[in-house]
């Protein structure tokens, strides 16, 4: 059963705990207590402030589990205070995968600073957990999809109409995705579910089944990487990647050379998106 009332404790004392400079906004003269407000939760957790106000009440409904992980987000709360905060409304805890589904709260706190900056973060399995604006205008939206095509890998060798590189760079990205997924595999076991995407690749891909045939080792590269966007054409752009230590995670960065065709795109397109 859910405790509505220790629910409600929890986020506000998260809430109140959670400072501006935390998610990149300035603190402002007229802000008289610290924290946040809630409606900058309720913007951070993609939810009305009326929902969100009547849960700190508390006198809302009960929220669902991805409701519950939309707030473990917003708040930037770390995998044992998410799994309190299930508990608190009465939820199963997620499953544990490799942390791999839920965002780590530093990951969280560098991100919410590159919001005029095509950034996502991933997971192991190249999930995309979170993207900033930019990213969605350079990449679609990578949140919505479902089942294995959640995977960027999985999508890749699947669908061609997700490879938004120039023709003559598909084949060295598939053998990067394959080899990155190579990485992962080799950590984790055929018995996980980098293994069951590996299985399910074999079966769907006969490109896939030959690179992995090769044993693809992924080694250091820093390359720049070419898009085809279909409102402002080709962008040749840098890709800094930063690992979470225990490597479950990744937050990736697009930039530009200043002074260049790309830079002048990629400012267009986020004007755009």
């Amino acid at each position: 059963m859910a405790d509505r009332a220790e629910l409600a404790a929890f986020l506000r004392a998260r809430r109140e705990a959670l400072q501006p400079e935390d998610i990149g906004l300035p603190r402002g003269r007229r802000r008289r207590t610290g924290g946040l407000r809630r409606e900058e939760v309720a913007a951070l957790c993609d939810m009305s402030v009326d929902y969100y106000s009547r849960l700190e009440q508390p006198r809302g409904p009960h929220p669902s589990e991805q409701m519950l992980a939309a707030i473990a987000r917003g708040l930037h709360l770390s995998l044992e205070e998410r799994d309190h905060l299930f508990r608190l409304a009465g939820h199963a805890l997620p499953r544990r995968v490799r942390r791999g589904d839920h965002i780590n709260p530093g990951m969280m706190r560098i991100l919410d600073r590159l919001e005029d900056t095509p950034a996502l973060v991933m997971n192991h399995l190249g999930e995309t957990l979170r993207q900033t604006r930019p990213a969605v205008a350079l990449l679609g939206d990578q949140t919505a999809h479902t089942g294995w095509a959640r995977s960027a890998h999985y999508r890749w060798f699947t669908d061609p109409a997700s490879r938004l590189v120039p023709e003559s760079d598909a084949p060295e990205q598939s053998r990067l995705m394959a080899a990155d997924l190579y990485g992962t595999y080799t950590r984790d076991g055929a018995d996980s579910r980098t293994g069951e995407l590996v299985a399910e690749l074999l079966r769907a891909s006969d490109e896939f089944a030959g690179l992995w045939r090769e044993h693809p080792v992924l080694g250091p590269s820093c390359a720049p990487k070419r898009f085809h966007h279909p409102q402002v054409g080709l962008l040749e752009l840098d890709c800094q990647t930063l690992v979470d230590p225990d490597q479950s995670q990744r937050l990736l960065v697009y930039t530009a050379v200043p002074g260049t065709d790309s830079h002048t795109s990629l400012r267009l397109l986020s004007v755009l998106g």
